[in-house]
């Protein structure tokens, strides 16, 4: 046995070998943490404190009740208007099928003349879904993307951009369309 442990095992020598690890170990770890973690200033702190405060006043709160009661009634005024130039169409002696045309033809153009005044974007902020989902929105997409790429020229910048809001809605239509179609169509033979 060796006089400096007495005979005991982990005896002082022990001891202070494992004190000087457990030193280094520390010394390590507090270096890692500071290469991992900055220094921070007050200044930044500060900075950082008034940047989340402005993003929880910047960020909307949603109420989604609220959301779908002024879409249900937004929806429902344009529907209202809709039949209104339907039944308008009828008095004056249109046919059905004309006044359903003269209703989206005139739907379509006070939608886009409200996207060009820069009023549509303001009415959708109140109105939501409601007045984006009819032919109102589809109308806007059109629009808005011809007025946005009006700098760019007649080929390259209205006509290539015109349809990249409402290409997918067109796309799509036209796709689910000629499939249910094909669907009926083989329906038609069972």
């Amino acid at each position: 046995m060796n006089e400096l442990n007495n005979g005991i095992p982990g005896g002082p020598i022990l001891e202070q070998l494992a004190a000087a690890e457990d030193g280094r170990k520390v010394a390590k770890e507090n270096a890692a943490m500071k290469n991992k973690q900055p220094i921070m200033d007050r200044e930044t702190q500060e900075r950082n404190t008034e940047y989340q405060e402005l993003v929880k006043e910047v960020t909307p709160t949603h109420n989604l009740f609220l959301q779908m009661v002024k879409a249900f009634i937004s929806g429902g005024i344009i529907c209202m208007l809709g039949q209104f130039i339907i039944n308008r169409a009828l008095q004056m002696g249109a046919d059905e099928k004309t006044a359903g045309s003269w209703c989206a033809l005139l739907l379509i153009l006070l939608s886009v003349l409200l996207t060009g005044f820069n009023l549509f974007s303001r009415i959708t902020k109140f109105a939501g879904a409601g007045i984006l989902v009819p032919i109102t929105g589809f109308a806007n997409g059109v629009a808005s993307s011809a007025i946005e790429y009006q700098k760019e020229g007649q080929v390259f910048g209205i006509g290539c951009k015109i349809f990249t809001i409402a290409g997918p809605v067109i796309l799509y239509g036209l796709m689910s369309s000629w499939v249910l179609g094909c669907i009926y169509w083989l329906w038609t033979f069972l």
